[in-house]
């Protein structure tokens, strides 16, 4: 796996990239649509960490991240260009899925097998083997009949003839129409980087940073720490009954920040 924080993707240091929060992203996008096309570079590159978060999901499948980290910051230039204030939503949820998108049509176009010249003639050898056993005999032969008639075990059987078909890509379409399709990769769900996920990560941080530092303090303590409310209250130096309605109201603040959110994000995909 690699380490973002110490090493260059295509001649980027990702090591202490510059970010900015949301509010100072916002008048950063009206001088963009006021035709100050000047921000742009500035928003690129304080967004870069959203590219390599995306990254990670591709970390253990043997990508060049390189490549996939050029592939990303095309996808986060296009968010960065396609954005509007109007969405109604932050620019992080927005621009993620633009950017995995980007990456996966990537991997789709660039997806191939490569198949040895050995399996390639045994597989030719068993599928002569099965036309001329089934023109002397007038049935298909087991798979017994084609290891006598091609003279190799049954499983190097097999394996010849399942090598030899056409492989499925996980970027082939189930469901295309003019806009959106729908490949295989999309419904293998994957528990632990899955784009859901990663999303509802975004939101709950962009949530947590609107609380108050108190608030922040006391949801952390509790939902990430595992302390009571007693023990919250005695830190923050307050009563239990505080810290509950406390607790009740910050809970209720990021509840609906995950509404407002999810229905941005579906109305941007609609």
């Amino acid at each position: 796996m690699y380490n973002y924080k110490k090493v260059k993707l295509s001649g980027v240091n990702t090591y202490n990239l510059p970010t900015l929060s949301w509010e100072e992203m916002k008048p950063l996008f009206k001088k963009m649509e006021e035709g100050e096309k000047e921000v742009r570079e500035k928003l690129i590159k304080c967004n870069l960490k959203l590219v390599l978060s995306v990254l990670k999901k591709f970390s253990n499948r043997g990508e060049n991240m390189d490549d996939l980290f050029q592939i990303g910051c095309i996808g986060l230039m296009k968010a960065v260009d396609n954005f509007k204030l109007e969405h109604n939503v932050n620019f992080s949820t927005y621009a993620v899925p633009m950017i995995l998108g980007e990456i996966k049509r990537y991997l789709r176009d660039n997806n191939y097998v490569h198949m040895s010249r050995s399996i390639k003639l045994t597989a030719q050898k068993i599928q002569n083997a099965k036309e001329m056993f089934l023109q002397k005999n007038q049935r298909e032969p087991t798979l017994t009949d084609l290891a006598a008639e091609v003279g190799i075990p049954p499983e190097e059987i097999v394996l010849a003839y399942n090598a030899n078909m056409e492989p499925l890509s996980f970027f082939e379409p189930v469901y295309n129409d003019s806009t959106d399709p729908l490949h295989i990769i999309d419904l293998v769900k994957d528990v632990e980087n899955d784009e859901e996920r990663m999303l509802e990560n975004i939101a709950l941080k962009e949530a947590l940073e609107k609380l108050s530092p108190r608030e922040r303090y006391i949801l952390i303590a509790r939902f990430f720490q595992g302390k009571t409310q007693m023990e919250v209250a005695q830190k923050v130096g307050i009563s239990q009954a505080q810290i509950s309605r406390i607790e009740k109201a910050a809970l209720r603040f990021i509840r609906q920040h995950y509404r407002e959110q999810a229905t941005g994000a579906l109305s941007e995909k609609i």
